[in-house]
């Protein structure tokens, strides 16, 4: 893969989204922002007028987290913290799906939650995160279908709270719904510039993570050898290993494992009692 540092670097979205972030992180997650030329900062709108401040007439995008973590706010909540995050300088929304809906089937619901964020986000690119790791396959699917339908500019796979985070599995399916009319955020456990290289060859052009500097740093000097570059074989079938299962679903925690059964790596996964 030919990717230069600084193309590498314009796809990361620096987050810092744990409760306890304070003031400081904000501060330095700007900074560094600014000096590895990082996309967006990805925070929680608490922060986000601090950060517009921060990052003015920079290329730095402030990208806000709405719904977050669990997607289950009333739709006119979401859009009125869209449209205040917005006002406050946002340039990015990154909402968390109704999950619940869309295992319901309510489609309607999913789409006109979407639909409002969408409206309420003006200008700003909305992301949907869909939480791949509570959905199997066909909801993966459909959930990029209404979002697409819906009006918005990305697909997202997680939260980093749910119980998975990116797999390259999930991007390609991802990547091969909404075609090259949308772009996909991997996001999730994302944490050395091997895992970068391998969620942008499966179709990820936006990657979420807390890990951005050493990402960075770590592929500006792997680049002068060819022997770190060797891309590491990834399952494409079977969630991470470090999935907390106690978090899914039990539907689909046993799909996953009826998956895992003609797996080539059947042997080494988690799914073995």
């Amino acid at each position: 893969m030919t990717l230069s540092v600084e193309e590498l670097a314009k796809m990361i979205d620096h987050t810092a989204l744990k409760a306890d972030t304070k003031r400081s992180k904000i501060k330095q997650l700007c900074e560094e922002a600014l000096t590895y030329e990082f996309g967006a900062v990805c925070i929680n709108s608490i922060h986000v007028e601090y950060a517009a401040e921060l990052l003015k007439n920079s290329d730095v995008k402030v990208c806000c987290v709405v719904g977050f973590p669990l997607g289950t706010n009333l739709s006119s909540v979401k859009a009125f913290e869209a449209k205040e995050a917005v006002r406050l300088g946002a340039e990015e929304i990154d909402m968390v799906m109704n999950v619940g809906a869309l295992r319901d089937g309510n489609i309607e619901l999913v789409q006109s939650d979407i639909e409002a964020v969408v409206r309420a986000s003006g200008d700003a690119h909305v992301k949907v995160i869909l939480e791949t790791g509570l959905l199997i396959d066909d909801q993966k699917r459909e959930a990029c279908r209404i979002a697409r339908k819906a009006g918005a500019h990305f697909v997202k796979t997680s939260t980093g709270f749910g119980p998975m985070g990116a797999t390259p599995y999930d991007v390609k399916l991802m990547r091969e719904v909404v075609g090259s009319t949308m772009g996909v955020k991997a996001a999730g456990g994302i944490r050395t510039f091997k895992d970068a290289l391998i969620m942008i060859d499966a179709g990820a052009n936006r990657l979420g993570t807390s890990s951005g500097v050493s990402i960075i740093e770590d592929y500006r000097w792997a680049r002068y050898s060819t022997s770190w570059m060797q891309p590491e074989k990834p399952c494409w079938r079977c969630p991470s290993r470090a999935a907390n299962l106690n978090k899914q679903p039990k539907d689909v925690y046993l799909w996953y494992k009826q998956r895992c059964i003609t797996c080539p790596h059947r042997d080494e996964n988690i799914f073995n009692d």
